[in-house]
């Protein structure tokens, strides 16, 4: 890891990095946590599809859209493998694609309004929460902060990057 890589990491609070996917996914999430548009395209690789992604809140808007895409980039997600849903959906016409699905929610509103919850969004965060249907099925849903708030709280970018994360974690072990 370079020199500049380091000093950014420990300036978001990361002391130990550690990454399962090909080093030059370390310069994507650099960029990806910064908001700058990142001109290097990633390589499509065959993989089978790990499950849906289900994005909760506001779509992002400005310099919030490019660390959003920039977030779609470093998870590696095709177009296929996430959406965006409104927190004001009605959730039990919700369809299963069929594979498994996480939901994420921006904004500890949109995790109280989709999950029922009512603790704010610092006791809602580094949890599994769930997201019922009305389906007799349950949607994991990890709560993070807003993308806005996240641009303008640099100490949050660290805490989003675990939150998406552990969204994958829960994922992958679906």
């Amino acid at each position: 890891m370079s020199n500049t890589h380091s000093s950014f990491l420990k300036e978001m609070g990361i002391t130990e990095w550690t990454s399962r996917d090909a080093i030059s996914a370390q310069a994507e999430v650099s960029s990806a946590v910064t908001s700058e548009p990142n001109t290097q395209e990633k390589q499509a690789s065959p993989r089978a599809s790990n499950g849906i992604w289900w994005f909760f809140g506001n779509e992002p808007q400005g310099d919030a859209q490019i660390l959003f895409q920039n977030l779609i980039r470093v998870l590696g997600l095709a177009t296929n493998e996430w959406s965006w849903k409104s927190p004001s959906t009605n959730l039990g016409q919700l369809e299963n694609p069929g594979l498994p699905v996480v939901a994420l929610a921006f904004g500890g509103p949109v995790a109280q309004k989709i999950t029922g919850e009512r603790d704010p969004l610092p006791q809602l965060r580094e949890t599994i929460l769930a997201l019922n249907t009305g389906n007799d099925e349950e949607i994991p849903v990890i709560a993070s902060f807003e993308l806005n708030q996240v641009l303008t709280r640099p100490q949050e970018k660290a805490l989003l990057w675990q939150d998406l994360l552990m969204a994958r974690s829960v994922l992958q072990n679906s």
